[in-house]
């Protein structure tokens, strides 16, 4: 186990040795993670990171080294240090499954504890849920308009190497196919895939070496790189060491659009018409989408996918929204400051839906559970039961979730011209 407790901002510890000398440590809380708005444009966003999340709750513990680190550092007085010293999570969480999609003001996730053992968990919910929901949300786009040709996350070089594992995962709950990152594999199940870069080819005195080699290690199902030099001349190399059973060219510069049409007109002359036609260099939801024209059988996507296409962080935020009084009685509290205003009380969300299933508003209920008019989906589901994580946090049963998420938004929801959200938040008294 790694201890994933300094995971965590200075100022959570400092609330639970201020909250721990009034008295008010324990008062009973209920905290949400939400976003105010999508990006600009943005139809729908996509929650990811929930299972990384949950995972990393189970080991938040403050071990020796965690805490001579924090006595040394003088960061805490020594009765925060003992109370850390004991600090398991023994609340509940709510949230949206891992894959839903979600709207500004969502309830994406709801905790509920003590002030203090709440509190202490804003960093690690947030960092995870903002990056992952951001790659996961412009990996939905992708793999939308993509359609039936597949997706895969080769973003590994053009991140952190941790976010790159995590990029992998949520690239892959949001539909992409595979990952060229193998610790996603390792340690998500993620499937991977990769063949040769430029680099293998100019270690040859030329394509022809370097094409022979390739085939015979890896097999007439390998993917051949042929814009190291001459297309038109690489292609028809391939296709004379392979025959028209080599498995697939790849284009990583160019036109791809003229490019595509090109080769695949060459690969049919050659009788090659089983090879796929691969596309990688900086593609984007848009550039995928002025590819859908094309003869291509498969993306591959990197920096803006790992980066959230133009938006890497989702926006969300960790608010206490309700908190008992003197009496003991729960009472709501929101920030109300201009342009960052919260909603006060504990939320429950259902997906209006109309009887074929399509998706219509997202209902949020205030303290108390909207009614079901029979054709609706709860969106908040048990995660976390008295400290017990209960929820799937894998990543398959996450892409599962999306796909089916995904499927209920009306049409336009995949529209990548500017937008508001497809759906409108309601708050219950807002409904008629």
């Amino acid at each position: 186990m790694t201890p994933t407790s300094l995971l965590t901002d200075h100022y959570e510890l400092t609330m639970i040795q201020a909250a721990l000398a009034s008295g008010h440590a324990d008062r009973p809380c209920v905290f949400e993670a939400f976003a105010r708005r999508l990006p600009d444009g943005r139809r729908y966003g996509v929650v990811a990171g929930t299972g990384r999340a949950l995972d990393a709750l189970s080991d938040f513990r403050f071990g020796e080294d965690e805490l001579t680190f924090l006595r040394e550092r003088q960061v805490v007085d020594d009765h925060t240090l003992d109370w850390l010293a004991d600090y398991r999570f023994s609340g509940s969480i709510w949230g949206y499954a891992e894959g839903e999609v979600y709207f500004p003001g969502s309830p994406l996730l709801v905790v509920e504890s003590g002030f203090a053992e709440g509190v202490v968990l804003e960093t690690l919910i947030l960092s995870m849920l903002n990056h992952d929901s951001a790659v996961a949300s412009a990996a939905s786009r992708m793999t939308a308009v993509a359609g039936e040709r597949p997706c895969v996350e080769m973003g590994s070089r053009r991140t952190h190497e941790g976010a790159a594992v995590a990029s992998a995962r949520a690239a892959y709950i949001a539909g992409f196919a595979s990952t060229s990152n193998l610790e996603a594999g390792r340690r998500y199940g993620v499937p991977t895939m990769g063949t040769a870069a430029h680099s293998f080819t100019l270690l040859h005195e030329d394509e022809r070496e370097a094409f022979r080699n390739q085939l015979a290690s890896l097999g007439l199902n390998t993917t051949l790189l042929v814009d190291t030099y001459d297309v038109t001349a690489a292609v028809e190399l391939a296709v004379e060491l392979a025959g028209p059973g080599l498995g697939g060219v790849r284009l990583d510069s160019g036109d791809l659009v003229s490019q595509a049409h090109e080769v695949r007109a060459q690969l049919d002359s050659l009788g090659a018409h089983d090879t796929r036609i691969v596309v990688t260099s900086d593609l984007d939801e848009y550039a995928i989408a002025a590819l859908q024209a094309a003869p291509v059988d498969a993306y591959g996507v990197g920096t803006r996918v790992v980066t959230g296409s133009g938006h890497p962080a989702a926006g969300m935020v960790y608010k206490l929204v309700s908190r008992a009084n003197d009496a003991g009685e729960m009472e709501g509290v929101a920030k109300a400051s201009k342009d960052k205003s919260s909603v006060g009380g504990r939320k429950y969300a259902l997906r209006r839906r109309n009887p074929q299933g399509v998706a219509q508003a997202e209902i949020i209920g205030i303290n108390e559970r909207p009614d079901d008019d029979g054709d609706d989906r709860e969106l908040l589901i048990p995660l976390v039961r008295a400290g017990e994580v209960v929820a799937a946090t894998d990543a398959q049963t996450a892409r599962e979730h999306h796909a089916m998420a995904r499927a209920e938004l009306p049409g336009r929801a995949l529209r990548l011209s500017h937008g508001e959200p497809v759906l409108p938040t309601r708050y219950l008294d807002d409904w008629s």
